[in-house]
């Protein structure tokens, strides 16, 4: 029996507006409308598709610090995957979008030959997220 209608993922931060534009322009959905709301003023907001569905959302946190990754004392807690056809080429594109490429790699150096398969980035607020090769 479904219970849950719709799921998302809530990311805490301190910038809502600018990780939603960061990850908007990632995935394609669309940054909902701040209305007379200015962007500094902003503590919640989604990501919808294109039936209007909540599938990401982002919260702001007084006194953010971002997750620590792979280890430290603000381990990362959760991450997201996004698969892409290009591996490559999407690094090129999230890199612009303001992604940091993850100074560790699990995996390296590349012995394992499930970690060429996916790449570890930061998005602007420090949250891990990998993207993932399925072609």
């Amino acid at each position: 029996m479904k219970i849950v209608d719709n799921y998302y993922t809530a990311l805490d931060c301190d910038q809502p507006v600018a990780l939603a534009k960061f990850y908007a322009a990632l995935t394609g959905l669309s940054v909902e409308d701040l209305g007379e709301q200015r962007e500094e003023e902003v503590s919640w907001i989604e990501l919808k598709d294109d039936q209007d569905k909540t599938r990401l959302a982002f919260q702001k946190i007084d006194n953010y610090l971002a997750p620590t990754w792979p280890t430290g004392p603000l381990p990362q807690q959760a991450h997201l995957d996004l698969a892409v056809k290009d591996l490559l080429k999407a690094e090129q594109e999230i890199i612009k979008l303001g992604a940091i490429k993850a100074q560790f790699q699990p995996g390296s150096p590349k012995v394992d030959p499930y970690s060429t398969e996916f790449i570890v980035y930061l998005d602007p607020a420090g949250h891990p997220f990998c993207l993932i090769h399925r072609p």
